[in-house]
């Protein structure tokens, strides 16, 4: 089954690659260098690519939207960008996938998709460090990422899925 790109998508696309962007820049410029880390500004944007434009636009959404930030802003630094590539790109093809293929619930495919991201990231990390015998700065691990952005996946869980409902809510509302 071919996943149609309209319009709409790209232009939706759009809006949360320039989200993706501009969220981490507001959260630095509150919260200082440390707040992407913790809050995870740039996942919010692409999990929504996912969700309202699917698979496609999602992934496309989540690996361009390091590298663009990286462009614009110079962050993410290298070797974080890498990764950030893999794990955004995997957010995005998950939420779109679970949610808008498999029709699995609001709730169910954000958090799977969470963990699939991570375990790409993590998965990333350990090809980085065995495979290509890369050495990896010590600040870049699994574990590290996972605690210090618990305030970032706790946003998400709250954040996402109200957006996703209140979005299609007045769709719904909007089409009768």
């Amino acid at each position: 089954m071919r996943q149609k790109l309209t319009i709409r998508k790209i232009a939706l696309g759009g809006l949360f690659l320039a989200l993706a962007v501009l969220f981490p820049q507001v959260f630095h410029l509150i919260g200082g260098p440390a707040a992407g880390r913790i809050f995870l500004p740039m996942h919010i944007p692409v999990m929504l690519a996912g969700f309202f434009a699917g698979p496609i636009i999602g992934v496309i959404t989540g690996v361009i939207s390091p590298l663009l930030s990286f462009l614009i802003t110079s962050m993410p630094m290298p070797p974080m960008l890498y990764f950030m590539v893999i794990e955004l790109g995997g957010y995005g093809l998950a939420t779109g996938f679970l949610f808008r293929k498999l029709k699995l619930n609001i709730y169910v495919s954000l958090i799977i998709s969470m963990i699939f991201g991570r375990l790409l990231y993590g998965a990333a990390i350990l090809a980085a460090v065995h495979v290509l015998k890369i050495n990896i700065p010590p600040s870049i691990n699994v574990l590290g990422a996972v605690t210090a952005g618990i305030p970032g996946l706790i946003i998400q869980i709250v954040f996402i899925p109200a957006v996703v409902y209140l979005v299609e809510r007045r769709m719904r509302l909007e089409s009768n």
